[in-house]
């Protein structure tokens, strides 16, 4: 491998997010603005302010792992080992002696093992301390997904899990790209993992007063970009995708999805939760991430927004890109796909590097749904309310976290140039 020289490719997706276990439904949901939102069965939602999130519905631990390691996983790394298998399947990677050294996995987390930590507290304080799971710290811990999908896949590479809020898994398949591109490694699975929805999870963010509180409505809760919006959706969910250098991938025959172009992040360096002022962060890793694709505004044919459904993060996140497009801005069609998936949290950003990956494959742009009364401070194309066809060679991706984390990734059609 030569290096800088290498480019990088995506050959398979692995998601279960709310509106399916598979890539293949989850696309069918966005295309056809269906929205995965629905009132809270995983726990009792009674006593909390929002009753309703984004789950995974009818998923089973043991259609990917034995009933026993299942036991000892918290549900994030169950659905990570579950999109990672579902991932090297579809890209047709076999992993045996001779490779596995190559392959590495990082999966980004923003929260990790939540729910069993909130379990495990209740036995502490209800029963004492002897009666506390052994399996409590290797089930809580972030990096577990990343360390699960290993053991599970028997690869051996760098394994490592990426922390960065709802940023997590954009960078984790910035990282990943940036491995591969330097000649560290000839495949890496990436993506991110999540799964909070529990009282504990639900009452950290009710009391930022950061996710919507519209019970009587909630598949209309997650409306980005709509002068109506009161919050984000929580939901949860897994999405990895196979990253090769694109000699690995010719030399095994693989369908090449996508091409990776680029990957910019910076850091707001300005407060714990709220953007910087008139988006700034975020335009300076969207300039960032052009100047290393070498590309320019006009380049891009589809921006699928972190469009969160908070007042100042749609707002901030328009004028961001503004600051970084110009003129272009306005003729660039824009979704947030978390209008009917939700926030994903710390996989939020790996689903959206998915879907961008799709748009590119198929053809057809994802919709902003529940975007009905537009706010005239974010008046830019949200393709509302209905899929729309599109020629698309390049897409681009926003996540960005608390913390001020700001992460960029552009993709492109696959040319073979």
């Amino acid at each position: 491998m030569n290096g800088n020289d290498n480019r990088v490719i995506v050959s398979g997706i692995g998601i279960l997010c709310p509106l399916g276990l598979n890539m293949s439904t989850t696309w069918e949901g966005l295309i056809a603005g269906k929205s995965g939102i629905d009132y809270i069965t995983l726990c009792d939602a009674g006593p909390l302010a929002t009753k309703f999130a984004g789950e995974v519905k009818g998923f089973e631990p043991t259609d990917y792992v034995s009933r026993k390691d299942a036991r000892r996983m918290d549900r994030f790394a169950q659905l990570a080992v579950a999109a990672g298998r579902q991932a090297v399947e579809q890209s047709g990677i076999q992993v045996n002696h001779d490779n596995e050294d190559n392959i590495a996995v990082i999966v980004g987390s923003g929260i990790g093992g939540l729910t069993t930590l909130f379990e495990e507290t209740k036995v502490l304080v209800e029963k004492g301390p002897d009666r506390v799971s052994p399996f409590l710290a290797p089930m809580m811990i972030s990096d577990m997904a990343a360390a699960q999908v290993s053991i599970a896949l028997g690869v051996k590479g760098l394994n490592l899990c990426v922390t960065s809020a709802c940023s997590s898994s954009s960078d984790a398949i910035g990282v990943a790209y940036e491995l591969i591109k330097r000649g560290g490694a000839e495949v890496v699975i990436a993506g991110g993992s999540e799964a909070i929805i529990n009282p504990l999870g639900i009452t950290a963010f009710n009391a930022l007063k950061a996710i919507s509180t519209r019970n009587d409505d909630p598949q209309r809760a997650s409306r980005p970009f709509d002068t109506e919006r009161d919050g984000f959706v929580i939901s949860e969910g897994a999405c990895l995708l196979i990253l090769e250098s694109l000699t690995h991938a010719q030399m095994r025959g693989a369908n090449i999805l996508a091409e990776i172009m680029a990957y910019g992040a910076s850091a707001d360096a300005y407060h714990i939760t709220q953007p910087a002022e008139n988006g700034e962060g975020g335009a300076r890793a969207i300039r960032l991430a052009f100047k290393k694709a070498g590309l320019s505004p006009n380049d891009i044919d589809y921006i699928n927004a972190h469009g969160t459904s908070t007042q100042l993060n749609d707002k901030t996140e328009t004028l961001a890109i503004k600051a970084a497009f110009g003129d272009a801005a306005y003729r660039i069609p824009i979704s947030s796909t978390k209008s009917m998936t939700g926030h994903l949290i710390g996989a939020a950003g790996a689903v959206e590097a998915a879907i961008c990956t799709m748009v590119i494959q198929n053809g057809i742009i994802p919709p902003t749904i529940n975007l009905a009364h537009a706010d005239p401070e974010c008046d830019l194309d949200y393709v509302p309310n209905v899929a729309r066809p599109a020629k698309v060679t390049t897409t681009l991706s926003n996540s960005f976290g608390f913390g001020g984390h700001n992460s960029v990734l552009i993709f492109r059609k696959y040319s073979g140039a």
